[in-house]
């Protein structure tokens, strides 16, 4: 039965491959008697029906992928083509590689988060599936229908710039829970426009901007307690940055992503990806931030060695210097959040009983090379270095180091932030003096008021 909605995908792929629907009949014939089904004879109005939203039985999906897939140049499954239950816009994070395509399953993507409120659909993405989605992501290449039409034009260009500019540093100072909605309605509209036209001379322009939108819509749904959502969102980011030509670009996404492997207690996940990310990044700044990334992770599982050689390598880059002209997109990666990794690090391996150099000494490092505007980060360096503290001994100092952590925790909505907090109040946890059960109460307050976790 038809779809009122019809199969957009469908349409859109076919379109792609320059063919008519009498020739995709013909092509799908000869697929199914080759492959000892006789049966199978369609003609070109039973490919308008399925543009139209029929679904066909199996082996059909099949067989029509495989006919499109030749025809385009590009493997697609029966999901890209829109002929699952489902469709592509929920069973997966991988995105169909066409630039409508692509931007319809975006906006459905945004929809259910802005409209429909049906985050119990989506699934986090783990273990194969995720990181071959990541290494598809990054190696594919877009197909466009679209070319000199009036989705964007340069002033609407120059304010897209602009507004995620903002958004990033109200996000890095304050936490994104308060600009989440906006960004992803901004998002929204991006996605409608994709749909409209992108005019060539403007490609580039627009793609590097939507990358940095997706990537920051990621980012403040995963701070959110979004995590599925913000997977949706990173992987568009990935595939924008290949639209603009900027591989490194999706290299940094998937180190998001690895980050949220990490934060959900996926620590081989988070290596799956950066090794996909290492194996595509050509820049000194994303070599170094996944050299840096992947130190912490193998601290994480207690593999000192491996540990101390990716964080070497990170260092050796950073003392190389990684060039005059980093990108905006990732300039938040320097000495002081190298630190902060390092820092981390040597909190888990002395957790696992390493003997190892004090983490509050690396959370010192951080707080003192942080820049202006990462009041986020700063926050969660100066937890981390209390929470340290108390691991070392240091109960009187981490009580201390604590209060002016909690002072400045209170101004910042994030449930990263609030996940601190919980770190913190296990290592205040062997103490029992006034100052720290003072520590622990107002830790307590906070992090309830900023859950770690959001249905999803």
């Amino acid at each position: 039965m038809a779809s009122r909605s019809g199969n957009p995908h469908l349409e859109l792929w076919i379109a792609a491959t320059g063919l008519s629907h009498g020739e995709i009949a013909r092509r799908i014939a000869a697929a199914a008697k080759a492959q000892g089904h006789r049966q199978i004879a369609p003609d070109a109005t039973r490919i308008r029906r399925w543009t139209d939203g029929e679904r066909p039985r199996p082996p059909v999906p099949a067989l029509l992928a495989g006919v499109v897939s030749e025809a385009a140049g590009q493997v697609l499954t029966p999901g890209d083509l829109g002929l699952t239950a489902a469709g592509p816009v929920l069973d997966s994070i991988q995105l169909p590689l066409l630039t409508e395509a692509a931007a319809q399953t975006l906006a459905g993507w945004t929809q259910m988060d802005l409209f429909m409120n049906r985050r119990d659909t989506l699934k986090l993405a783990i273990g194969a599936p995720l990181i071959l989605a990541a290494e598809r992501m990054l190696g594919g290449k877009a197909h466009t229908l679209s070319s000199d039409r009036k989705g964007f034009d340069t002033d609407t260009v120059t304010a897209l710039e602009e507004v995620t500019a903002f958004f990033t540093r109200a996000d890095a100072s304050k936490g994104g829970g308060l600009y989440r909605s906006a960004i992803v309605a901004q998002l929204a509209e991006v996605a409608r426009r994709i749909q409209d036209g992108v005019p060539r001379s403007l490609r580039t322009r627009v793609f590097t901007a939507t990358a940095d939108l997706a990537a920051l819509a990621g980012w403040v749904s995963h701070d959110s307690g979004r995590y599925p959502t913000a997977q949706r969102y990173w992987s568009y980011g990935i595939y924008a940055a290949g639209e603009a030509g900027q591989p490194d670009r999706g290299v940094e996404i998937v180190t998001r992503m690895s980050h949220q492997m990490i934060y959900l207690g996926r620590p081989q996940d988070a290596l799956g990806l950066l090794g996909v990310a290492a194996a595509k990044a050509r820049m000194p700044v994303t070599r170094a931030l996944v050299a840096s990334q992947t130190g912490r992770v193998h601290a994480a599982l207690g593999d000192e060695r491996q540990a101390d050689r990716h964080l070497g390598v990170a260092d050796g880059l950073l003392a190389d210097g990684l060039g005059e002209n980093v990108p905006a997109w990732v300039g938040y990666f320097d000495a002081a959040e190298h630190a902060g990794a390092r820092a981390v690090s040597a909190r888990d391996l002395a957790g696992l009983g390493r003997d190892r150099c004090s983490a509050s000494i690396h959370f010192h490092d951080a707080l003192a090379l942080r820049k202006p505007g990462f009041d986020r980060v700063r926050v969660m360096d100066r937890i981390g270095l209390a929470a340290a503290l108390f691991d070392e001994g240091e109960a009187e100092h981490g009580a201390q180091a604590a209060q002016q952590a909690l002072d400045d925790a209170a101004r910042i909505d994030s449930t990263l932030v609030a996940s601190r907090l919980n770190t913190l109040l296990q290592a205040a946890r062997p103490y029992q003096t006034k100052a720290v059960n003072d520590v622990q109460n107002r830790a307590k307050d906070l992090a309830a008021a900023r859950p770690t976790t959001v249905a999803a």
